[in-house]
């Protein structure tokens, strides 16, 4: 039998890219994990904490330290996101860190509105989908790019929509709004993954262009965008199978 001799071109350069590559990925979803860790403990504390609940939540509602904390999460993925050139990395880690706190400080109301099972169910849930489609938005070879305009614009909507029930407390508009988000961040979540792929894989043809912490900033932006994404996803999923107490 004639034996046939192949040659795989795995230069050194191209074995460092891939390195590269695989890298920032983990660096993404490492941070995403250290977030959700965060807004875990930053919740179940304050929800078994009634002394601090009774600064953030009074007899007609919420105190204004409460709405602070509902709020400020916002307004520091805005900073994020327009300051990243500015902040050095360690700030950027620094606000980062804050915003999962403070995040886990508005879930904490989320623990105690539904009950403990339903939390847990929608959690699991929320994490097998976000696995799943992870998984198909890294390995696809459909561009989804053009979907990205449709998605945010989904988005947009929801939240405008969700700020108007919040005055006209119809469940089930709520509950409406439960099965939309589901469907766009179900799908938000390939786009975003697929997104985050092409970053990684832009940094390795920039090679030396770009610096380590420009590159570690990146993927800190990477693992917020994530984040949001899988907290929007579980809280739709509330909305739609969680039980309240």
């Amino acid at each position: 039998m004639e034996q046939q001799n192949y040659q795989y071109n795995e230069s050194p350069s191209y074995v460092q890219q891939g390195a590269v590559s695989k890298r920032f990925f983990g660096n993404v979803f490492l941070w995403m994990f250290v977030a959700l860790a965060l807004s875990s403990v930053s919740a179940y504390f304050l929800a078994s904490s009634p002394v601090i609940l009774q600064y953030l939540i009074g007899e007609k509602g919420f105190t204004i330290l409460g709405y602070i904390a509902i709020f400020a999460p916002v307004g520091l993925v805005f900073l994020m996101g327009s300051a990243m050139n500015r902040l050095s990395y360690p700030a950027l880690i620094g606000v980062f860190l804050l915003y999962s706190i403070l995040t886990g400080v508005m879930l904490s109301f989320i623990l105690l509105i539904y009950a403990t099972t339903s939390i847990a169910i929608c959690f699991v849930a929320a994490c097998a989908i976000f696995g799943v489609m992870a998984v198909m938005g890294y390995t696809t070879n459909v561009d989804l790019s053009k979907f990205g305009p449709i998605l945010m614009a989904g988005v947009i909507g929801l939240i405008i929509i969700s700020v108007v029930n919040m005055f006209l407390q119809s469940d089930s508009l709520g509950y409406i709004l439960g099965f939309i988000g589901v469907a766009i961040f179900t799908a938000l979540t390939a786009y975003k993954v697929q997104e985050i792929k092409r970053i990684g894989q832009g940094l390795d043809e920039e090679g030396n262009t770009i610096s380590t912490e420009d590159s570690n900033k990146l993927a800190l932006m990477g693992a917020l965008s994530l984040y949001i994404t899988f907290i929007n996803l579980f809280l739709s999923l509330l909305r739609i199978f969680g039980d309240r107490r």
